[in-house]
C-alpha cells in the first residue's frame, strides 16, 4: 500500500522525521518496504537504488506559473512561443513544442522550469538521464525555461505533454512546496487489515505517536 505523506497529514500531525515513522510503523508491524521521493531531497539514513532517485525542484528554479498567452514560433511550424507569469513581476518567454497546449489560448496553470532546472531526459539509447536546463537558442530564438512535463520532473513516464494544473493553483509557488511528497510503501498483512486505508493508517500513527485523528 503506497502513504502519501501529504494525504496522510490531513488527518494526524506528523512530528517525526521520515526515518522514525518509518521504524516506528515496521516495529508496529506495517513494514515500510519501499520509498519514492517526489521533487524532495532522500533523507539520511534511507537507502534508495540511484536509478530510482528523481530530480530535487530546486525552490528557486521550479515554479507554478500561468500561461499569459500562446503565439506561433516565427520559425518553426511545430513550436510556440508562451508567455508566463510566475510572480517575478516581468514574464517569461519559453519555446515549446507541447501538443496538448494550442495558439491563442491563455489562462492555463503550468510548471515552470528556469535556467538550472536538473530534469530527466531521453538519451539516444531512450535511456533516461539527468541534465541541466542551460539557456540556448531554439530556431532563432534565445530560451532559457521550459514549460515542464511529468517525465522530466520524475512524476510519471508521460511525456507527449506538459502539466496543466488545476486552475485555482498558486501562480509563483515553489512546485516543491505544492506538490512535492514522500510516499512510503507499506506491506499491509491480513492481521493489520485495518490499515488498509488513509484513515486506518493514520490511526495507528496517530497511536504510536501520541496525536489525535483529524476525521474529514
Amino acid at each position: 500500500m503506497k502513504v502519501p505523506l501529504r494525504w496522510l497529514r490531513d488527518y494526524v500531525d506528523l512530528s517525526l522525521t521520515i526515518p522514525q515513522l518509518a521504524e516506528r510503523l515496521t516495529l508496529a508491524g506495517l513494514e515500510v518496504i519501499g520509498y519514492r521521493f517526489l521533487g524532495l531531497p532522500v533523507p539520511n539514513g534511507i537507502h534508495i537504488k540511484p536509478d530510482e532517485i528523481g530530480p530535487v525542484w530546486e525552490r528557486d528554479k521550479i515554479v507554478t506559473a500561468q500561461v499569459l498567452k500562446i503565439e506561433k514560433h516565427p520559425n518553426a511550424d511545430k513550436l510556440k512561443l508562451v508567455s508566463l507569469d510566475y510572480g517575478a513581476g516581468q514574464p517569461k518567454t519559453v519555446v515549446t513544442g507541447a501538443p496538448n497546449i494550442d495558439v491563442g489560448q491563455s489562462g492555463m496553470k503550468v510548471i515552470l522550469g528556469l535556467a538550472g532546472t536538473k530534469y530527466w531526459f531521453e538519451n539516444k539509447e531512450k535511456k533516461k538521464e539527468l541534465a541541466e536546463l542551460k539557456p540556448k537558442e531554439l530556431r532563432g530564438i534565445m530560451n532559457d525555461a521550459m514549460c515542464m512535463s511529468e517525465f522530466e520532473l520524475g512524476i510519471s513516464g508521460e511525456h507527449e505533454g506538459i502539466i496543466i494544473l488545476e486552475p485555482d493553483a498558486p501562480v509563483g509557488m515553489p512546485l516543491a512546496d505544492f506538490m512535492g511528497d514522500a510516499v512510503l510503501e507499506i506491506d499491509v498483512l491480513p492481521n493489520m487489515a485495518r490499515c488498509l486505508s488513509l484513515i486506518g493508517i493514520a490511526r495507528e500513527v496517530a497511536a504510536l505517536t501520541g496525536g489525535s485523528l483529524k476525521k474529514p
